[in-house]
């Protein structure tokens, strides 16, 4: 069910993109402007299943590191970073150089202005939007939340054990548990709320604060309590504000957290689709850092010969999701199969501002 989850997002979210940055989506619209319209508005919704997934992976992957200390807690955030960081790097090495290769050409209103030295080296330490600089990329916010999110659950835990250690009365996961409940809760029916916040991760974790409380009643001696507890949450958080993205996420905690154990599992022998799904599933993020470049290639191709077709626009948006997924897989085998170390996170800084320079030289 994850896998569906995941594959599901991810193919939403490149369609949503296509929608909301054109070209091909405005010829189309004129067509089938309802489907143009719900994938505009709505497509951004598969960040929530994302969040949502995320935190929930993020607490089954924390589940047995009892004692977490800082000492502990830093190279797990490192690594993080470098997970992040290296497929994110060549795919906006890539992006950056389509983007100026076409621009004589096709001045696309989505098309991000030449980046400098100081831009570039904010993308590569995940700072562009703190800093209000102009993303190189679409959906790469995604990716410093991420990053932050995570970050504060690790920072939560360590004070949770350094707390625990000079009150031994209490225990450390069932605190634990509590201070994530609370932020969840106060960032569903506060933090959301501020849009001048959506830069920090804190807006973001009553969805992936979530998923971290749907894992938690899975594995809870009961239950019932857990989804209950999620059930209150939910609608607590809609009588605040009614919110379709807070729908959506409340939808996914809850069935992540109450779908039987069979949904989580494979079929003892996996037919074509569900290999497909656990395929795509596996790449998702590989095709969601690439997806921005295949798109604005096959827009400039489409755009140039066929700039008024109905059906060659249409036809585009489906070469674009395909040639997305294609290059995903090719950026996953590529730097998610590699070693995540320091010494690839180096290479692929050097290709991304080589990338930089040509990017500013082509554009003299």
């Amino acid at each position: 069910m994850l896998d569906q989850l995941k594959a599901f997002a991810c193919l939403l979210i490149v369609l949503h993109h296509l929608a909301f940055y054109g070209p091909m989506s405005d010829v189309v619209f004129l067509a089938w402007p309802r489907l143009i319209n719900e994938l505009y508005d709505h497509g951004r919704l598969a960040v929530q299943v994302f969040l949502v997934c995320s935190g929930f992976l993020t607490a089954a992957s924390l589940q047995k590191k009892s004692g977490l200390d800082w000492r502990q807690a830093l190279p797990m955030v490192g690594h993080r970073y470098l997970r992040l960081v290296i497929p994110y790097l060549v795919a906006l090495s890539a992006t950056v150089l389509v983007t100026e290769w076409i621009r004589p050409e096709f001045n696309f209103a989505s098309l991000s202005a030449t980046p400098d030295a100081w831009q570039a080296l904010a993308h590569v330490f995940l700072m562009e939007h703190l800093l209000g600089m102009e993303s190189l990329s679409a959906g790469v916010w995604y990716v410093a939340i991420d990053l932050q999110l995570y970050l504060i659950v690790l920072t939560s835990f360590v004070l949770v054990n350094r707390f625990v250690a000079r009150h031994t009365s209490l225990r450390a996961n069932r605190v634990l548990w509590q201070v994530w409940l609370v932020l969840t809760l106060v960032s569903l029916v506060r933090w959301s709320l501020k849009d001048d916040l959506d830069i920090y991760g804190l807006y973001y974790f009553g969805a992936y604060g979530l998923g971290l409380l749907a894992f938690r009643a899975r594995q809870s001696r009961i239950p019932l309590k857990g989804w209950l507890i999620l059930t209150l949450m939910g609608l607590l958080a809609l009588w605040v504000d009614p919110r379709w993205r807070v729908t959506t996420a409340w939808g996914v905690a809850l069935l992540l957290a109450a779908a039987p154990e069979r949904w989580f599992a494979l079929p003892a022998v996996p037919g074509l689709w569900h290999k497909g799904v656990q395929r795509l599933s596996r790449i998702s993020y590989s095709v969601f850092m690439i997806h921005y470049a295949v798109s604005l290639l096959v827009s400039a191709v489409v755009t140039a010969h066929w700039p008024e077709s109905v059906l060659a626009n249409a036809l585009g948006m489906l070469m674009a999701v395909l040639g997305a997924v294609l290059a995903g897989a090719g950026l996953y085998r590529l730097t998610e199969q590699s070693p995540q170390d320091w010494r690839h996170w180096g290479l692929g800084v050097g290709m991304f501002m080589a990338s930089v320079a040509l990017a500013m030289k082509m554009s003299d």
